[in-house]
Protein backbone atom coordinates (compact mmCIF):
# COMPACT_ATOMS: atom_id res chain seq x y z
CA UNK A 1 0.00 0.00 0.00
CA UNK A 2 1.63 3.34 -1.25
CA UNK A 3 2.44 5.51 1.87
CA UNK A 4 2.12 9.07 0.67
CA UNK A 5 2.05 10.83 3.86
CA UNK A 6 5.96 11.63 4.85
CA UNK A 7 5.34 15.24 5.76
CA UNK A 8 3.24 13.67 8.72
CA UNK A 9 5.88 11.26 9.70
CA UNK A 10 8.52 9.50 7.70
CA UNK A 11 8.86 5.86 7.92
CA UNK A 12 11.94 4.21 9.79
CA UNK A 13 15.14 4.87 7.90
CA UNK A 14 17.17 1.36 8.11
CA UNK A 15 20.16 3.31 9.02
CA UNK A 16 18.16 4.51 12.23
CA UNK A 17 16.49 1.05 12.72
CA UNK A 18 19.78 -0.40 13.32
CA UNK A 19 21.41 2.36 15.35
CA UNK A 20 18.37 2.19 17.95
CA UNK A 21 18.87 -1.35 17.40
CA UNK A 22 22.32 -1.34 18.89
CA UNK A 23 22.21 1.81 20.97
CA UNK A 24 19.34 -0.04 23.26
CA UNK A 25 22.42 -2.90 23.85
CA UNK A 26 25.11 -0.16 24.22
CA UNK A 27 23.21 3.18 26.02
CA UNK A 28 20.70 1.93 27.98
CA UNK A 29 23.13 3.72 31.60
CA UNK A 30 22.58 6.58 32.91
CA UNK A 31 25.12 9.05 30.62
CA UNK A 32 25.40 11.73 33.73
CA UNK A 33 27.13 8.32 35.53
CA UNK A 34 31.47 8.41 36.04
CA UNK A 35 31.00 4.50 35.45
CA UNK A 36 31.72 1.84 32.94
CA UNK A 37 28.30 1.97 31.65
CA UNK A 38 27.58 5.58 32.06
CA UNK A 39 31.00 6.78 30.53
CA UNK A 40 29.49 4.38 27.51
CA UNK A 41 26.08 5.93 27.26
CA UNK A 42 28.00 9.46 27.44
CA UNK A 43 30.14 9.21 24.56
CA UNK A 44 27.13 7.80 22.36
CA UNK A 45 25.40 11.22 23.36
CA UNK A 46 28.18 13.44 22.64
CA UNK A 47 28.63 11.58 19.40
CA UNK A 48 25.22 11.74 18.71
CA UNK A 49 24.78 15.49 19.10
CA UNK A 50 27.84 16.39 17.06
CA UNK A 51 26.36 14.70 14.39
CA UNK A 52 22.97 16.63 14.97
CA UNK A 53 25.05 20.15 15.40
CA UNK A 54 27.06 18.97 12.18
CA UNK A 55 23.62 18.59 10.36
CA UNK A 56 21.87 21.54 11.63
CA UNK A 57 25.20 24.16 11.33
CA UNK A 58 25.62 25.08 15.00
CA UNK A 59 28.39 23.96 17.85
CA UNK A 60 27.51 20.64 19.62
CA UNK A 61 27.19 23.05 22.49
CA UNK A 62 24.65 24.92 21.56
CA UNK A 63 22.18 22.20 20.68
CA UNK A 64 19.67 19.84 22.98
CA UNK A 65 17.74 16.81 22.65
CA UNK A 66 14.15 17.18 23.69
CA UNK A 67 11.14 14.84 23.76
CA UNK A 68 9.49 16.19 20.51
CA UNK A 69 9.73 18.67 17.92
CA UNK A 70 6.73 20.67 19.54
CA UNK A 71 8.47 20.87 22.98
CA UNK A 72 11.49 22.09 21.47
CA UNK A 73 9.39 25.16 19.71
CA UNK A 74 7.75 26.05 22.97
CA UNK A 75 10.25 25.34 25.00
CA UNK A 76 12.23 27.69 22.37
CA UNK A 77 9.81 30.79 22.16
CA UNK A 78 8.95 30.53 25.99
CA UNK A 79 12.67 30.98 26.67
CA UNK A 80 13.51 33.27 23.95
CA UNK A 81 11.02 35.71 24.86
CA UNK A 82 11.63 34.97 28.63
CA UNK A 83 15.83 36.10 28.10
CA UNK A 84 14.83 39.43 26.34
CA UNK A 85 11.46 40.63 28.16
CA UNK A 86 13.37 43.62 28.72
CA UNK A 87 13.34 44.00 24.85
CA UNK A 88 9.64 43.84 25.38
CA UNK A 89 6.67 41.53 24.87
CA UNK A 90 6.41 41.53 21.32
CA UNK A 91 6.25 38.14 18.97
CA UNK A 92 6.02 38.17 15.46
CA UNK A 93 5.05 35.11 13.34
CA UNK A 94 3.94 34.28 10.12
CA UNK A 95 0.49 33.39 9.36
CA UNK A 96 1.12 30.01 8.50
CA UNK A 97 3.51 28.49 11.23
CA UNK A 98 2.94 25.28 12.17
CA UNK A 99 0.26 24.95 15.48
CA UNK A 100 3.25 24.68 18.10
CA UNK A 101 3.77 27.83 17.37
CA UNK A 102 0.69 29.28 17.28
CA UNK A 103 -0.41 27.88 20.61
CA UNK A 104 3.37 29.15 21.97
CA UNK A 105 1.95 32.50 21.01
CA UNK A 106 -1.34 31.78 22.49
CA UNK A 107 0.19 31.02 25.49
CA UNK A 108 2.71 34.13 25.85
CA UNK A 109 -0.97 36.80 24.58
CA UNK A 110 -2.51 34.82 27.80
CA UNK A 111 0.40 35.77 30.12
CA UNK A 112 0.12 39.58 28.88
CA UNK A 113 2.27 39.57 25.04
CA UNK A 114 1.26 40.56 21.85
CA UNK A 115 1.71 38.57 19.02
CA UNK A 116 1.22 39.67 15.62
CA UNK A 117 1.05 37.93 12.64
CA UNK A 118 2.48 38.34 9.42
CA UNK A 119 0.39 37.90 6.29
CA UNK A 120 1.71 35.75 3.14
CA UNK A 121 0.76 35.68 -0.42
CA UNK A 122 -1.43 33.38 -2.73
CA UNK A 123 1.67 31.05 -2.82
CA UNK A 124 1.79 30.33 1.03
CA UNK A 125 5.04 33.01 1.39
CA UNK A 126 6.09 36.04 3.38
CA UNK A 127 6.76 39.18 1.67
CA UNK A 128 10.85 40.12 3.42
CA UNK A 129 9.45 43.48 3.33
CA UNK A 130 6.49 43.13 5.12
CA UNK A 131 7.73 41.53 7.72
CA UNK A 132 10.66 43.27 8.22
CA UNK A 133 8.15 46.21 8.48
CA UNK A 134 6.72 44.60 12.09
CA UNK A 135 10.28 43.99 13.90
CA UNK A 136 9.50 47.15 15.91
CA UNK A 137 10.56 48.75 19.30
CA UNK A 138 9.17 45.88 21.74
CA UNK A 139 10.12 42.95 19.20
CA UNK A 140 11.47 40.08 21.70
CA UNK A 141 11.04 36.95 19.13
CA UNK A 142 10.60 36.44 15.46
CA UNK A 143 9.55 33.35 14.65
CA UNK A 144 9.63 31.76 10.74
CA UNK A 145 9.29 28.33 9.32
CA UNK A 146 12.04 26.95 6.45
CA UNK A 147 9.37 25.00 4.62
CA UNK A 148 5.51 24.87 5.04
CA UNK A 149 4.07 21.63 6.31
CA UNK A 150 0.65 21.69 4.10
CA UNK A 151 2.22 23.24 1.12
CA UNK A 152 5.66 22.84 1.19
CA UNK A 153 6.46 26.67 0.04
CA UNK A 154 10.14 27.38 1.49
CA UNK A 155 10.14 30.74 2.71
CA UNK A 156 12.64 33.57 2.29
CA UNK A 157 14.75 32.41 5.61
CA UNK A 158 17.88 34.15 4.69
CA UNK A 159 16.04 37.81 3.98
CA UNK A 160 13.91 37.49 6.96
CA UNK A 161 17.45 36.86 8.94
CA UNK A 162 18.76 39.62 7.81
CA UNK A 163 16.05 41.93 8.70
CA UNK A 164 15.90 40.32 11.48
CA UNK A 165 19.80 40.74 12.40
CA UNK A 166 19.14 44.42 11.55
CA UNK A 167 16.64 44.86 13.86
CA UNK A 168 18.26 43.35 16.43
CA UNK A 169 15.71 40.56 17.09
CA UNK A 170 16.48 37.10 17.29
CA UNK A 171 14.90 34.59 14.61
CA UNK A 172 13.53 31.09 15.48
CA UNK A 173 13.01 29.03 12.42
CA UNK A 174 11.23 26.03 12.51
CA UNK A 175 12.97 23.57 10.13
CA UNK A 176 11.20 20.25 10.95
CA UNK A 177 9.57 20.22 7.12
CA UNK A 178 13.01 20.69 5.86
CA UNK A 179 16.13 19.85 7.32
CA UNK A 180 16.43 16.40 6.21
CA UNK A 181 16.78 17.79 3.00
CA UNK A 182 20.08 20.20 3.76
CA UNK A 183 20.89 23.16 6.13
CA UNK A 184 18.53 26.42 6.93
CA UNK A 185 20.02 29.48 5.70
CA UNK A 186 22.56 31.28 7.62
CA UNK A 187 21.55 34.05 10.24
CA UNK A 188 18.65 32.38 12.55
CA UNK A 189 19.20 32.64 16.20
CA UNK A 190 17.25 29.31 17.45
CA UNK A 191 15.97 26.19 15.58
CA UNK A 192 14.02 23.45 16.04
CA UNK A 193 13.43 19.82 14.55
CA UNK A 194 11.82 17.11 15.01
CA UNK A 195 13.22 13.48 14.68
CA UNK A 196 10.20 11.42 12.96
CA UNK A 197 9.73 14.24 9.64
CA UNK A 198 13.30 13.06 8.63
CA UNK A 199 13.12 9.12 9.19
CA UNK A 200 14.12 8.90 12.89
CA UNK A 201 12.11 7.81 15.73
CA UNK A 202 9.27 9.52 17.36
CA UNK A 203 9.85 11.18 20.07
CA UNK A 204 12.92 12.99 19.40
CA UNK A 205 13.33 16.83 19.14
CA UNK A 206 15.87 19.05 18.54
CA UNK A 207 16.53 22.92 20.10
CA UNK A 208 19.40 24.97 18.98
CA UNK A 209 20.15 28.04 20.72
CA UNK A 210 23.52 30.37 19.25
CA UNK A 211 25.40 31.77 21.72
CA UNK A 212 24.87 35.14 22.78
CA UNK A 213 20.92 34.79 22.16
CA UNK A 214 19.45 35.72 25.55
CA UNK A 215 17.47 32.47 26.70
CA UNK A 216 16.09 31.68 29.87
CA UNK A 217 14.57 28.07 30.05
CA UNK A 218 10.56 28.13 31.76
CA UNK A 219 9.43 25.88 34.21
CA UNK A 220 11.45 23.31 36.60
CA UNK A 221 14.59 22.08 35.46
CA UNK A 222 17.41 20.14 35.99
CA UNK A 223 21.15 19.29 35.23
CA UNK A 224 20.32 17.66 31.73
CA UNK A 225 20.43 18.77 28.34
CA UNK A 226 21.77 22.61 29.58
CA UNK A 227 18.85 22.75 32.10
CA UNK A 228 16.67 23.05 28.66
CA UNK A 229 15.13 19.93 28.08
CA UNK A 230 14.89 18.14 31.88
CA UNK A 231 14.56 14.25 32.62
CA UNK A 232 16.03 11.26 31.49
CA UNK A 233 17.55 11.29 28.00
CA UNK A 234 16.15 8.57 25.27
CA UNK A 235 19.67 7.70 24.20
CA UNK A 236 18.87 4.81 22.06
CA UNK A 237 16.15 6.93 20.04
CA UNK A 238 18.61 10.22 19.65
CA UNK A 239 21.39 8.19 18.90
CA UNK A 240 18.91 6.56 16.16
CA UNK A 241 17.91 10.14 15.58
CA UNK A 242 21.26 11.77 14.65
CA UNK A 243 22.49 8.41 12.82
CA UNK A 244 19.50 8.85 10.39
CA UNK A 245 19.93 12.92 9.96
CA UNK A 246 23.20 12.13 8.69
CA UNK A 247 22.37 9.43 6.54
CA UNK A 248 19.14 11.01 5.01
CA UNK A 249 21.63 14.26 4.22
CA UNK A 250 23.88 12.07 2.45
CA UNK A 251 21.16 11.02 0.20
CA UNK A 252 19.05 13.77 0.09
CA UNK A 253 20.30 15.67 -3.29
CA UNK A 254 19.96 12.50 -5.11
CA UNK A 255 16.46 11.40 -3.86
CA UNK A 256 15.61 15.04 -4.06
CA UNK A 257 16.02 15.93 -7.36
CA UNK A 258 14.06 12.29 -7.97
CA UNK A 259 10.96 13.16 -5.98
CA UNK A 260 11.20 16.24 -7.97
CA UNK A 261 10.74 14.99 -10.78
CA UNK A 262 7.47 12.38 -9.68
CA UNK A 263 6.13 15.45 -7.64
CA UNK A 264 6.67 17.43 -11.16
CA UNK A 265 4.34 14.49 -12.74
CA UNK A 266 1.64 14.97 -9.97
CA UNK A 267 1.07 18.81 -10.33
CA UNK A 268 0.86 18.66 -14.24
CA UNK A 269 -1.42 15.90 -14.61
CA UNK A 270 -3.95 16.10 -11.48
CA UNK A 271 -5.45 19.73 -13.51
CA UNK A 272 -5.45 17.68 -17.03
CA UNK A 273 -7.14 14.33 -15.12
CA UNK A 274 -9.47 16.22 -12.94
CA UNK A 275 -11.46 19.11 -13.77
CA UNK A 276 -11.48 22.01 -11.27
CA UNK A 277 -7.92 22.09 -8.99
CA UNK A 278 -5.94 24.00 -8.09
CA UNK A 279 -2.80 22.98 -7.61
CA UNK A 280 -1.27 24.86 -4.77
CA UNK A 281 1.93 26.08 -2.78
CA UNK A 282 5.22 27.54 -4.60
CA UNK A 283 5.96 25.96 -7.83
CA UNK A 284 9.49 26.52 -7.78
CA UNK A 285 10.41 27.33 -4.49
CA UNK A 286 8.94 24.39 -2.62
CA UNK A 287 9.86 21.06 -1.10
CA UNK A 288 10.84 18.04 -3.37
CA UNK A 289 8.50 15.62 -2.38
CA UNK A 290 5.08 17.88 -1.48
CA UNK A 291 2.45 19.09 -3.64
CA UNK A 292 -0.51 19.92 -2.34
CA UNK A 293 -4.11 20.03 -4.18
CA UNK A 294 -7.44 21.57 -4.05
CA UNK A 295 -10.71 19.86 -5.48
CA UNK A 296 -14.07 21.62 -5.84
CA UNK A 297 -17.24 20.28 -4.80
CA UNK A 298 -15.62 18.28 -3.22
CA UNK A 299 -15.53 16.84 0.64
CA UNK A 300 -12.11 16.72 2.24
CA UNK A 301 -12.79 13.53 4.48
CA UNK A 302 -14.36 11.75 2.05
CA UNK A 303 -11.98 11.99 -0.61
CA UNK A 304 -9.68 10.44 1.48
CA UNK A 305 -11.10 7.52 2.51
CA UNK A 306 -11.97 6.60 -0.96
CA UNK A 307 -8.17 7.33 -1.73
CA UNK A 308 -7.34 4.77 1.57
CA UNK A 309 -9.88 2.46 0.31
CA UNK A 310 -7.62 2.21 -3.26
CA UNK A 311 -4.65 1.81 -1.08
CA UNK A 312 -2.95 5.01 -1.09
CA UNK A 313 -2.33 6.67 2.28
CA UNK A 314 -2.71 10.73 1.77
CA UNK A 315 -3.46 13.81 3.91
CA UNK A 316 -4.60 16.91 3.91
CA UNK A 317 -4.05 20.71 4.95
CA UNK A 318 -7.28 19.38 6.25
CA UNK A 319 -10.52 22.13 5.20
CA UNK A 320 -12.16 21.39 8.78
CA UNK A 321 -12.09 18.46 10.81
CA UNK A 322 -15.13 16.32 12.30
CA UNK A 323 -14.22 17.56 15.79
CA UNK A 324 -13.64 21.22 15.46
CA UNK A 325 -15.16 22.31 11.77
CA UNK A 326 -12.07 24.61 11.96
CA UNK A 327 -10.83 25.31 8.18
CA UNK A 328 -7.06 25.37 7.61
CA UNK A 329 -5.36 28.12 8.84
CA UNK A 330 -2.94 27.97 6.70
CA UNK A 331 -4.98 27.48 3.45
CA UNK A 332 -7.05 30.64 5.55
CA UNK A 333 -4.01 32.42 4.83
CA UNK A 334 -2.94 32.27 1.46
CA UNK A 335 -6.72 32.56 0.57
CA UNK A 336 -7.26 29.11 -1.16
CA UNK A 337 -9.71 26.72 -1.48
CA UNK A 338 -9.72 24.64 1.81
CA UNK A 339 -12.00 21.75 0.57
CA UNK A 340 -11.43 19.03 -1.13
CA UNK A 341 -7.78 19.56 0.04
CA UNK A 342 -5.22 16.83 -0.67
CA UNK A 343 -1.49 16.82 -0.12
CA UNK A 344 0.89 14.13 -1.35
CA UNK A 345 4.37 13.86 0.31
CA UNK A 346 6.38 10.99 -0.81
CA UNK A 347 8.92 9.10 1.73
CA UNK A 348 12.03 8.30 -0.03
CA UNK A 349 12.09 5.31 -2.02
CA UNK A 350 8.66 6.07 -3.96
CA UNK A 351 8.41 4.23 -7.05
CA UNK A 352 7.37 5.50 -9.93
CA UNK A 353 4.63 2.96 -10.67
CA UNK A 354 2.83 4.40 -7.50
CA UNK A 355 2.91 7.59 -8.41
CA UNK A 356 1.59 6.43 -12.15
CA UNK A 357 -1.32 4.28 -10.37
CA UNK A 358 -2.21 7.37 -8.35
CA UNK A 359 -2.77 9.47 -11.16
CA UNK A 360 -4.45 6.91 -12.81
CA UNK A 361 -7.18 6.34 -9.92
CA UNK A 362 -7.31 9.59 -8.68
CA UNK A 363 -9.77 11.07 -11.46
CA UNK A 364 -12.46 8.13 -10.89
CA UNK A 365 -12.44 8.49 -7.13
CA UNK A 366 -13.59 12.58 -7.14
CA UNK A 367 -15.59 11.69 -10.17
CA UNK A 368 -17.24 9.48 -7.87
CA UNK A 369 -17.16 11.98 -4.57
CA UNK A 370 -18.77 14.79 -6.48
CA UNK A 371 -21.44 12.66 -7.80
CA UNK A 372 -22.50 11.26 -4.18
CA UNK A 373 -22.72 15.02 -3.22
CA UNK A 374 -24.89 15.84 -6.30
CA UNK A 375 -22.50 18.65 -7.80
CA UNK A 376 -23.24 18.57 -10.97
CA UNK A 377 -24.15 22.09 -12.32
CA UNK A 378 -27.80 22.87 -13.25
CA UNK A 379 -29.07 24.00 -16.57
CA UNK A 380 -29.13 27.85 -16.98
CA UNK A 381 -32.92 29.42 -17.16
CA UNK A 382 -33.97 30.14 -20.20
CA UNK A 383 -34.38 33.88 -19.00
CA UNK A 384 -31.89 34.76 -16.39
CA UNK A 385 -33.16 36.37 -12.69
CA UNK A 386 -30.86 39.36 -11.40
CA UNK A 387 -30.85 38.20 -7.87
CA UNK A 388 -31.06 34.62 -6.38
CA UNK A 389 -30.27 34.12 -3.06
CA UNK A 390 -28.74 30.25 -1.68
CA UNK A 391 -30.05 29.09 1.63
CA UNK A 392 -27.30 26.70 2.66
CA UNK A 393 -27.88 27.39 6.00
CA UNK A 394 -26.73 24.32 8.97
CA UNK A 395 -25.06 22.36 5.79
CA UNK A 396 -21.23 21.69 5.71
CA UNK A 397 -18.73 23.08 2.68
CA UNK A 398 -18.51 21.47 0.26
CA UNK A 399 -22.45 21.93 -0.35
CA UNK A 400 -22.93 25.85 -0.19
CA UNK A 401 -20.37 25.80 -3.16
CA UNK A 402 -22.06 23.12 -5.09
CA UNK A 403 -25.46 25.16 -4.43
CA UNK A 404 -23.21 28.23 -6.05
CA UNK A 405 -22.26 26.74 -8.79
CA UNK A 406 -26.00 25.02 -9.41
CA UNK A 407 -27.54 28.33 -9.48
CA UNK A 408 -24.84 30.73 -11.10
CA UNK A 409 -26.21 30.09 -14.49
CA UNK A 410 -29.12 31.30 -13.59
CA UNK A 411 -28.70 34.93 -13.07
CA UNK A 412 -27.75 37.01 -15.95
CA UNK A 413 -24.29 38.90 -16.36
CA UNK A 414 -24.11 41.19 -13.85
CA UNK A 415 -26.41 39.61 -11.82
CA UNK A 416 -25.57 38.12 -7.98
CA UNK A 417 -25.88 35.07 -5.87
CA UNK A 418 -26.33 35.44 -2.43
CA UNK A 419 -25.27 32.63 -0.23
CA UNK A 420 -26.72 32.12 3.24
CA UNK A 421 -24.10 30.02 5.21
CA UNK A 422 -23.13 29.67 8.60
CA UNK A 423 -20.22 26.71 7.81
CA UNK A 424 -16.60 28.63 9.04
CA UNK A 425 -14.94 26.82 5.77
CA UNK A 426 -17.33 28.96 3.37
CA UNK A 427 -15.69 32.34 4.06
CA UNK A 428 -12.75 30.94 2.73
CA UNK A 429 -14.62 28.59 0.13
CA UNK A 430 -16.73 30.44 -1.57
CA UNK A 431 -13.81 33.89 -2.45
CA UNK A 432 -11.94 30.75 -3.43
CA UNK A 433 -14.22 29.19 -6.09
CA UNK A 434 -15.00 32.74 -7.33
CA UNK A 435 -11.49 33.07 -7.75
CA UNK A 436 -10.86 29.58 -9.73
CA UNK A 437 -14.17 30.10 -11.87
CA UNK A 438 -13.56 33.88 -13.03
CA UNK A 439 -16.30 35.11 -10.76
CA UNK A 440 -16.49 38.15 -8.63
CA UNK A 441 -16.69 37.67 -4.89
CA UNK A 442 -18.43 41.13 -3.36
CA UNK A 443 -18.21 40.38 0.13
CA UNK A 444 -19.68 39.22 3.09
CA UNK A 445 -23.36 40.73 4.40
CA UNK A 446 -25.73 39.57 6.86
CA UNK A 447 -29.26 38.85 7.17
CA UNK A 448 -31.42 40.79 9.38
CA UNK A 449 -31.42 37.59 11.21
CA UNK A 450 -27.62 38.02 11.70
CA UNK A 451 -26.82 34.78 9.10
CA UNK A 452 -23.68 35.12 7.37
CA UNK A 453 -24.53 35.98 3.64
CA UNK A 454 -22.00 35.78 1.03
CA UNK A 455 -22.84 37.80 -2.66
CA UNK A 456 -20.97 36.46 -5.73
CA UNK A 457 -21.24 38.73 -8.92
CA UNK A 458 -21.42 36.88 -12.24
CA UNK A 459 -19.07 38.27 -14.75
CA UNK A 460 -18.47 35.68 -17.16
Amino acid sequence: MPYFDAASAAPLHPVARQALLAALDEGWADPARLYREGRRARLLLDAAREAAAEAVGCRPDELVFTPSGTRAVHSGVSGALAGRRRVGGRLVVSAVEHSSVLHAGKAHAAAGGTVTEVPVGRTGAVDPAAFAAELGEGTALACLQSANHEVGTEQPVAEVAEACRAAGVPLLVDAAQSLGWGPVPEGWSLLAASAHKWGGPAGVGLLAVRKGVRFAPQGPSDERESGRAPGFENLPAIVAAAASLRAVRAEAAAEGARLRELVDRIRARVPELVPDVEVVGDPVRRLPHLVTFSCLYVDGETLLSELDREGFSVSSGSSCTSSTLTPSHVLRAMGVLSEGNVRVSLPAGTDSADVDRFLAVLPGVVASVRERLGAAPAAAEPEPAQELVVDALGKRCPIPVIELAKVIGSVRVGGTVTVLSDDAAARLDIPAWCEMRGQRYVGETATPQGAPAYVVRRTT
